[in-house]
């Protein structure tokens, strides 16, 4: 005598597989949910593009903070007058766009 199906058990599998389960099943999430518990972290998978964006992220840097000697005394003197450090004053102007 088979026992009764209960709400929470799954249909019967007709195929012998175990999961038989469709997408468009409604006891599935959706394939965009990540689920219960997931904390939505980045992705363990390598980026395959972090490679460039490494490069073009080290290349600007380095051309932002580039600056002619005339261009980088100025900054330091003016640095100087407000009490800041080179670094301080250089990281504002690039951050701001404007010159304290």
């Amino acid at each position: 005598m088979p026992s009764p199906r209960t709400a929470a058990s799954p249909p019967p599998s007709t195929s012998g597989s175990r999961s038989a389960r469709t997408a468009g099943d409604p006891l599935m999430p959706p394939p965009s949910d990540p689920g219960a518990g997931h904390n939505g972290g980045p992705p363990l998978e390598e980026d395959p593009d972090a490679g460039w964006r490494l490069y073009c992220w080290k290349r600007a840097r380095k051309k932002a903070w580039a600056a002619p000697p005339e261009i980088a005394l100025r900054r330091l003197a003016r640095a100087e007058e407000l009490g800041m450090s080179y670094r301080a004053y250089t990281l504002e102007i690039l951050e701001r766009g404007k010159y304290l």
